[in-house]
Parts: structure tokens; sequence; C-alpha cells
């Protein structure tokens, strides 16, 4: 199971605000073993999930599950055509979050963030 995390802080922290975020950690994990080390995507501008205009590959195509800190519902409506399950999370640790997914425990919930809130206005008149 694919599952991109988008980051920040050089990968350090869980970021918000998903359809803005140019790096993503992508882990390709397997049942039954260790967690792989993660492939490292940095979109460009044209690649934002806000611009990207679906005429072409993108590098996080076939990702089954995201995960971040917020989201707008366009954004989440965007990732569910592409096939993702958009997680949202409170916990700012990529590597904890993750374990937690693949363990099937509850994730923290999510904090307060601003941004969303703003997304949320945006995609009343989003394309997605």
């Amino acid at each position: 199971m694919k599952i991109a995390i988008a980051t920040k802080d050089n990968g350090r922290q869980v970021s918000g605000h998903a359809g803005q975020c140019r790096d993503w950690r992508v882990f390709d994990c397997q049942p039954g073993q260790p967690l792989p080390e993660p492939a490292l995507i940095a979109l460009t501008q044209e690649q934002l999930p806000h611009h990207f205009q679906d005429d072409g590959p993108h590098p996080l195509h076939g990702v089954e599950v995201m995960l971040a800190a917020s989201a707008g519902d366009g954004f989440i409506r965007h990732m569910e055509k592409w096939g993702a399950q958009v997680l949202l999370t409170g916990e700012t640790e990529p590597l904890a979050a993750l374990q937690k997914i693949l363990a099937g425990e509850a994730l923290a919930d999510t904090r307060f963030d601003v941004s969303t809130t703003l997304c949320k206005l945006r995609d009343l008149f989003s394309r997605h």
C-alpha cells in the first residue's frame, strides 16, 4: 500500500494545507515487512493539487492513502477521484502517524487551522 505524507521542515513534521504542500514522503508499505525508506517527492508549482489540471501523469498518482494535518473539501474530493483516501491528523511526527495507520490505531485529532476555513470557502467555487 502506498501512503503519502505531506511534510514540512525537511520531512520532520506533518504539514497542513495538503493542496498547497510541495514536499511529500511516499512509503510503499508491504504487509509483514519493515518500513521502507520513503520516496521523496518535491512538487512543482504546476503539480500542486490546487493547480494541477489532471492533464497528464502526476508524481502522487497511485497513492492509496494521503495523510496531512489539514485539507479542504475540494482536495479530498480531488484525491478521491485519483483513488486515494485522505486522512487528517494532529500528529506532528510523520513516522509516528504512519505507524498508527499501519497498526490500525486512531490518529490524533486535528488541530484548528485557519487556512482550512479559508479553503472551505474557496472550495465552494472549486472545479473539484
